[in-house]
């Protein structure tokens, strides 16, 4: 059935089917259901097949967004699932947790006059019927090129590098620091918003291509970048991540069930605490507490803790929501969670009992002025607005930084503002010849699929310099 643009503008758009609130709080199963097959060609009908393609300007791995919704139009899901793996070597992760509302979305001709057509939830339903039928596999098309590559780290910038090297020839090794690979995939994002048996499903497809992975090896300190170069290594891809947490230095962060959104995030991913008692590693949540912070990781803190029985679970937050960096269905979920949100908002010290435990938060009502380097309007205290809040449990969630082990190990690395490598944008290559970079410490906390995007533009480059050095 071919349908004008008019009849196709006339579909509404579907909403992606998600377990009920009441019910998610109880559990860490996944909160988004998927589209089946006929929703989702629904869905794909309402792409209008534009002649220029707004969308995939927005797309940091340019997938060809009409192509693979045509395809499943025409219910040709393998044909679809084999177009967007032309770009994108972890589709069931993007579709799950990349801002597709500030990207291809956002780009969509629909957007301008109503609702976008449903891209992310689209890739996602091609990626899962293509894992569950197993359409498509991973396979290495061209000659082997005799040279070696080494990655660091194994999150989304690490993985999309290495598999698009290993599809160019090449023999890639992947050092990881931990037990399991993924990065971020597996030890920050919870397993109701990425389960982590689709993360191990990715990675095992670049398993199929050849990709070698030497987990526990924490590169600046079990070996060197020099001693990868001296064992036959003829470039380096860094993505590392960003491990080290930032606190505000305000006082009480030392006391007891004060931690990082890393932390605890961590403990939770890959100690399995989201299986206890499964698994007898449960992690320490009191009745009431306060997550500071208004980004996704915030989210993600605060509505993994709402799963561990807390009485009261809270977002602190010195802007208003309006100005929140979390994706608004990430915020809206909390909501129907029973996350209470303290807005304009700022701790300014904890206090705690006589056993040292935390068991109050003080902080100042703040109201907003002109708008600050981000572009969002800067927070300002309102005088003697203190009040506190009785709570047993602190978790930090403003932000992350990178180690700084790989650059003092390393010569030749230049270091730009706030501890990011320095890299050239078009190559990401660093300022020391054969050794790239991307993701977090390469230009501060990033988006999956923007991280993606630059290992995708690493790897093309790194194939460049490798065959030009002969």
């Amino acid at each position: 059935m071919t349908l004008t643009p008019q009849e196709r503008m006339k579909i509404p758009r579907h909403p992606l089917p998600a377990q009920p609130p009441e019910l998610r709080v109880q559990c860490f199963a996944e909160v988004a259901l998927g589209y089946d097959e006929q929703t989702a060609r629904e869905e794909a009908m309402r792409c209008l097949q534009c002649k220029r393609p707004y969308c995939v300007d927005g797309c940091p791995v340019a997938i060809d967004i009409p192509g693979f919704l045509k395809e499943i139009v025409a219910g040709n899901i393998d044909v679809a699932a084999a177009i967007i793996k032309k770009t994108n070597s972890l589709p069931s992760i993007c579709g799950r947790v990349c801002p597709q509302e500030t990207q291809c979305e956002e780009r969509c001709v629909l957007a301008k006059k109503g609702q976008p057509v449903a891209i992310g939830a689209l890739e996602r339903f091609v990626a899962d019927y293509d894992r569950r039928y197993r359409l498509t596999k991973p396979e290495v098309t061209v000659k082997a090129s005799g040279k070696k590559i080494a990655v660091v780290g194994s999150g989304p910038a690490g993985l999309t590098a290495a598999g698009t090297l290993a599809q160019m020839g090449h023999a890639v090794t992947i050092f990881e620091a931990l037990h399991e690979p993924g990065g971020v995939l597996v030890y920050g994002i919870p397993e109701f918003r990425l389960p982590k048996e689709i993360v191990r499903e990715e990675v095992s497809s670049l398993l199929d291509l050849g990709v070698e992975f030497n987990l526990n090896v924490l590169v600046g300190r079990t070996l060197t970048i020099d001693e990868l170069f001296a064992a036959g290594y003829s470039a380096v891809f860094l993505a590392p991540g960003a491990g080290v947490p930032q606190f505000m230095g305000i006082p009480g962060e030392n006391l007891n069930g004060v931690s990082s959104a890393n932390e605890f995030l961590t403990r939770v991913n890959l100690m399995k605490a989201f299986l206890f008692p499964e698994y007898d590693t449960p992690v320490y949540c009191g009745k009431h507490v306060a997550v500071i912070g208004g980004g996704n990781t915030a989210m993600d803190a605060a509505r993994t803790a709402k799963r561990l029985g807390p009485e009261k679970v809270y977002i602190v937050y010195r802007r208003s929501e309006k100005e929140m960096p979390a994706r608004r269905e990430e915020i809206e979920h909390a909501k129907e969670e029973g996350i209470e949100f303290m807005c304009l908002t700022a701790p300014v010290a904890y206090h705690s009992n006589s056993r040292g435990w935390v068991e109050e938060m003080e902080c100042i009502r703040m109201e907003l002025s002109e708008p600050d380097e981000s572009g969002r309007r800067r927070p300002v205290p309102v005088p003697n607005s203190n009040f506190r809040v009785p709570v047993d449990t602190v978790i930090v969630a403003i932000g992350a930084k990178t180690n700084d082990l790989i650059v003092k190990t390393t010569g030749g690395l230049t270091v730009a503002k706030k501890g990011y490598l320095l890299v050239d944008p078009e190559t990401q290559m660093t300022t020391r010849p054969g050794i790239f970079a991307g993701g977090d410490i390469a230009g501060g906390e990033a988006t999956v699929i923007a991280a993606m995007g630059q290992g995708r533009v690493a790897a093309h480059s790194i194939h460049r310099y490798v065959l030009e050095r002969g």
